[in-house]
């Protein structure tokens, strides 16, 4: 049987994949900022629909009852994650069958569809249940997009880094997701400020939408100037029968996808918890004033920007397995006392938001180049793609309505709880999962 987990064992003859020239290297930067910006459109466009739901969830939904308004959009945002696995599969097939850059430009295509969906979305007196069904649409375009960008920027990024620098450029992907959500949360603060309430929503929460539109146009020119992935060229190239179908791919390196599966599991609702929906739940939740509390995230955020590349770099040196180490322990041992700062105002919240997404950041920065480094070129995006969109569906897509939920119920206690044992599962998974920090694609086994 043919490892599960790739390990630098059997060269391909004649590949040139390792070779670092003067004029690649330069190349490969500007590869690695298309990708970061298209990524940041998938950061914005997710970001923008937590940051804003409490302003446009009567407007979609009907006024009359608040509270399940807000519940409706945060059902309708976990509703995107149910077509994850379908796009898993359909844009890791298209990625490690006719490349990754057409992968890419495809995913941007559908989350810009859907910011126009949502930017235009009827107001529910005007339509009805009419309204939120534009709205479920455009989610599920967008949940779509997510994993085909998942699948290919992970991949595509991965690909063309140094393997001993892997880690590093793989922050990018995350320092770009983040950046967009600063944005987001800047754009809602800022608006927030400018406006009036009764202004924002009626109509100031389409604003970001817009501009989320204009932003996917932008991106899709962008992305047809990429080159292909040189690591996809080669299999092409050299081994042009290498590349196997995706039952076999899936079926034969299952250890790795179950691998990414559970990583996922124990990372995803930490970042959606605190990275995503953070603020909604510090003015619903906590009672803090909403400028303070989208401030304090825009604070909280930036620093975490810088938490990212340092983290990236320091699992170069000491290993993938030794950053998610950290990253239980920190977690595990923060959780409850950073879930209570948070509810001491906005000063507290930011501090609090600041130490969780650092403590993320320790793992967010190397999944790209950790997921990439578990499979060979031939089944690398779909191997990524549909375990980690499976994850997406139960343990990322609930968490928001959860935590809205058990603190809605008196049970508020027990999410902090639940985010340090799916943090010390992550730990425990990588404890049994072979280092591959360095591993050289050129000397995979396929």
């Amino acid at each position: 049987m043919k490892p599960t987990v790739p390990a630098p064992l059997q060269t391909i003859p004649g590949s040139a994949i390792t070779t670092q020239t003067a004029d690649e290297l330069p190349r490969k930067r500007r590869s690695l900022i298309g990708v970061s910006l298209g990524n940041a459109l998938e950061g914005y466009d997710w970001a923008v629909y937590a940051v804003f739901a409490p302003f446009f969830a009567t407007q979609v939904f009907d006024p009359a009852d608040p509270t399940s308004a807000l519940l409706s959009t945060f059902v309708v945002f976990g509703a995107g994650f149910l077509v994850r696995p379908f796009g898993g599969v359909l844009f890791g097939w298209w990625a490690d069958k006719f490349g990754r850059k057409s992968s890419l430009m495809a995913a941007i295509g559908c989350a810009t569809v859907g910011m126009a969906l949502i930017a235009a979305v009827p107001t529910y007196d005007t339509a009805g249940f009419g309204a939120g069904a534009v709205l479920l649409l455009a989610r599920l375009l967008q949940g779509l997009a997510h994993t085909g960008e998942v699948a290919s920027a992970y991949t595509y990024v991965a690909e063309v880094a140094p393997p001993r620098r892997r880690g590093l450029w793989s922050s990018a992907i995350y320092v770009s997701f983040t950046a967009a959500i600063i944005a987001a949360t800047l754009i809602g603060a800022l608006l927030n400020t400018a406006l009036a309430p009764e202004t924002m929503s009626a109509w100031g929460w389409r604003v970001p939408f817009a501009l989320g539109f204009v932003l996917g146009v932008t991106t899709l020119v962008m992305r047809r100037r990429m080159p292909e992935s040189h690591a996809f060229t080669e299999l092409v190239d050299e081994h042009p029968t290498a590349r196997r179908s995706l039952a076999a791919g899936l079926w034969t390196y299952r250890s790795s996808g179950i691998r990414v599966f559970l990583v996922m599991a124990s990372l995803s609702a930490l970042y959606y918890a605190w990275g995503v929906a953070s603020t909604t739940t510090a003015i619903k939740i906590s009672g803090i004033d909403a400028t303070q509390a989208l401030w304090a995230g825009v604070g909280a955020l930036t620093v975490s920007v810088f938490a990212y590349p340092a983290a990236g770099a320091l699992s170069d040196r000491i290993g993938r397995r030794g950053s998610f180490f950290l990253f239980g322990v920190g977690v595990a041992v923060m959780a409850y006392p950073m879930d209570h700062l948070a509810r001491q105002g906005a000063w507290g919240f930011a501090i609090a938001m600041t130490v969780m997404l650092s403590l993320f950041a320790l793992v967010g920065s190397i999944l790209p180049a950790l997921f990439s480094e578990l499979f060979p070129t031939e089944v690398r995006a779909t191997g990524i793609a549909l375990p980690y969109a499976l994850s997406a569906v139960v343990f990322a897509g609930p968490t928001p309505y959860l935590q809205q939920w058990l603190a809605g119920n008196g049970y508020g206690y027990v999410f902090p709880g639940y985010l340090a044992g799916a943090a010390i599962l992550g730990a425990v998974v990588m404890y049994f999962t072979p280092e591959t920090a360095g591993h050289d694609f050129a000397k995979t086994a396929r």
